[in-house]
């Protein structure tokens, strides 16, 4: 089994930028949990975009729905910012014949606190189990993203 992840950036993949604390959004930070983690199968990573999800377009989406469209890979798991993955996951609804899993990190992958390992777990363990179709793995849940939402206080998502 293969595994290709794409990485649209979001908080997963933030490191510090300067002294004052601010972040971009850098390399994917898939490619060094899955080398902790000692996975064992194959797997491609891509990086599409390095972007907050706040700052997402609809032509962004597009490029998205059109990268995972095209990609032969029938598993594919991608790391999105937490704040518009939803719309990112409803978005890709109309692809068939692939399962697809959105997950990613209310804290930067190199926090130690981040919850971005266990959800990038989470993703791979329900991508490679769940039929065809479009899903967000958050908070040790698989959810529906049209039953989903994140609740900023709790730091996690939940049904809504």
């Amino acid at each position: 089994m293969k595994i290709n992840f794409f990485a649209i950036g979001g908080t997963i993949d933030k490191v510090y930028f300067d002294a004052l604390s601010q972040y971009h959004v850098g390399s994917p930070a898939i490619e060094t949990i899955l080398k902790d983690a000692r996975v064992n199968f194959e797997y491609e990573i891509t990086s599409l975009l390095k972007k907050d999800s706040l700052d997402m377009t609809p032509t962004d989406r597009k490029s998205i729905l059109e990268a995972i469209s095209n990609d032969p890979a029938q598993f594919i798991v991608i790391t999105h910012g937490t704040d518009t993955m939803v719309e990112t996951a409803i978005s890709l609804k109309p692809i068939k014949n692939k399962t697809i899993v959105l997950t990613g990190a209310m804290e930067p992958a190199k926090f130690k606190s981040s919850d971005a390992a266990f959800n990038l777990g989470s993703a791979i363990a329900a991508v490679q189990t769940l039929p065809p179709g479009v899903y967000i793995a958050m908070s040790g849940r698989i959810f529906d993203p049209e039953k989903v939402s994140k609740n900023r206080e709790d730091k996690q998502f939940q049904d809504k």
